[in-house]
């Protein structure tokens, strides 16, 4: 029996209202749910047939599924960036993860533990105009709960001086690399849990047999972050009830390691059956059941946002709450994740070199469905071509805001049901391993690998015929290169940051 009930809701059948009506009372709330390498098909709606998401298919029935949506980046802190910032890869303050290890020993948790100026990643600059700091300006309360990444603890860069009036959770995605933490961020403090300090990539214990449950019971310890997350979540929509609010809810699920409660574990090992344990090889924590874990943090997370929105409709503001679902990036390859055996990118490859950390479409190609009560047509499907810098100028055209900032162009239309500008193209680089570039225009798809290496040679498919990007047709269509070509050039801004550059 499936464990995770949907939400049963009625679905209007009227027309889209006007987007005037929305405001006949107070500016709409706007919740962002962005999960942590989940890929393109990881859902249901998005042809998932292992894995159950029935809260998050029922809100794609209540609204709106994007076909074309892409992150900001193939990886977590500049794909966050670009989302909080407006601005694409190529004008983006951060374009890669930068962990500054010139700080000390930042890869060790226990260093990490004893002093907080080891975590962190690289902070944004003070004067960074957010899409925090723009709402706030309308009247809005903002606040992110789950993953920052975007500046360490007493930088300039905190979720708190970038707008947020309220942040709880991981400051350090090094310190997400396990969801029984020692400790999560309120704030600017720390708030330190009933947990000890496991560091990640820990082993079994030496003997143990990993064919036993018992031998794997050292990984699970008594707070699991996502549950601490979720009861601070309930607890901001509830304080915020009666005033327009802004919730970022960013999630580490299902970033490795695989942990999960154990009643969705032993939902899914009775579904798919036995397999093969995962005992650390590729990094992060062994896990008895892979699959099935894998699986089972995903079917959790549904699980919470059905329990999200039913709060909404419990305080009777879920009609004018703004739900957005997606994810920053493509599936991953390691910590005992199998993409591959999920199909977690359909249409497109899962393979490592093709999901996260590529600008393949497997790697920047997400998930995004868009629920608004009475506002978007239900069961809708769009193929408008959308990326993450896009959501600052359409929230702050639902706040009634200027952005003068933004590479983005708002996709309210398109969630109303009206008419929609376009973009030209739109464009990525990204600096890690040996550096790529991408560019989008209709159905063109530009590629160049191994940037670093002096490769200046572009890929070109046709994602209409060729949606795996198979067969490179560059050599047919010199003209089409040249164009992408010279609007690369356009895109890209030398980074204010050294290591970001690729030239």
């Amino acid at each position: 029996m499936n464990k995770n009930p949907i939400r049963k809701v009625g679905i209007l059948a009227t027309s889209v209202l006007t987007f005037s009506a929305a405001y006949s009372q107070q500016k709409p709330n706007i919740i962002y749910i962005i999960a942590d390498d989940l890929g393109y098909a990881d859902l249901g709606f998005y042809t998932q047939t292992k894995i159950e998401t029935p809260n998050i298919d029922q809100l794609a029935r209540e609204g709106i599924r994007f076909t074309q949506h892409y992150s900001g980046s193939p990886v977590s802190a500049p794909s966050r960036c670009v989302l909080l910032t407006g601005k694409h890869s190529g004008h983006a303050y951060i374009r890669g993860n930068d962990e500054m290890p010139e700080r000390g020993n930042v890869w060790s948790h226990a260093a990490m533990l004893a002093d907080s100026t080891l975590e962190g990643q690289r902070p944004l600059p003070a004067a960074t105009v957010t899409i925090p700091k723009l709402l706030k300006k309308a009247g809005y309360t903002t606040a992110m709960i789950g993953k920052w990444g975007l500046g360490y603890p007493g930088s300039e860069g905190t979720p708190n001086k970038m707008g947020f009036d309220f942040f709880y959770g991981y400051n350090c995605q090094r310190q997400a690399h396990t969801y029984y933490p020692p400790f999560l961020y309120r704030n600017e403090h720390r708030e330190y849990l009933q947990n000890k300090l496991l560091p990640a990539h820990t082993p079994l214990d030496k003997g143990a047999d990993p064919m036993l449950e018992s031998s794997y019971d050292k990984f699970t310890q008594k707070q699991y972050a996502p549950d601490l997350l979720l009861k601070e979540i309930l607890s901001f929509v509830d304080q915020q009830k009666t005033n327009p609010f802004l919730l970022m809810w960013t999630t580490t699920v299902p970033h490795v390691p695989l942990q999960a409660p154990q009643k969705w574990i032993d939902y899914y090992v009775k579904k798919f059956g036995d397999e093969k344990p995962y005992t650390g090889d590729s990094g992060y924590f062994p896990t008895r059941y892979p699959h099935a874990t894998y699986a089972a943090m995903i079917s959790y997370f549904d699980e919470q946002i059905g329990e999200l929105v039913a709060e909404l409709e419990r305080l009777g503001i879920y009609d004018n709450t703004l739900i957005i679902f997606t994810s920053d990036n493509g599936p991953t390859f390691n910590g005992g994740a199998d993409s591959p055996w999920f199909d977690s990118a359909h249409p497109f490859k899962s393979e490592q070199g093709w999901g996260k950390t590529s600008l393949r479409e497997g790697g920047i190609r997400v998930p995004m469905i868009a629920a608004w009560h009475g506002k978007i047509n239900p069961g809708t499907t769009t193929d408008h071509i959308s990326a993450f810098w896009d959501v600052m100028p359409t929230f702050a055209q639902i706040a009634g805001v200027k952005d003068n900032v933004s590479d983005g162009i708002s996709f309210l239309p398109t969630l109303l049901g009206k008419k929609q500008k376009q973009h030209k193209y739109l464009y990525w680089e990204f600096p890690e391993n040996e550096g790529s570039k991408a560019i989008r225009m209709g159905n063109w798809k530009g590629y160049i690998p191994n940037y670093k290496k002096g490769d200046r040679k572009m890929e070109l498919y046709d994602l209409s015929k060729d949606p795996r990007e198979q067969k490179n047709i560059a050599n047919e269509h010199p003209k089409i290169v040249k164009k992408l070509q010279k609007m690369m050039n356009e895109a890209h801004e030398k980074p204010s940051v050294a290591k970001f550059d690729m030239e």
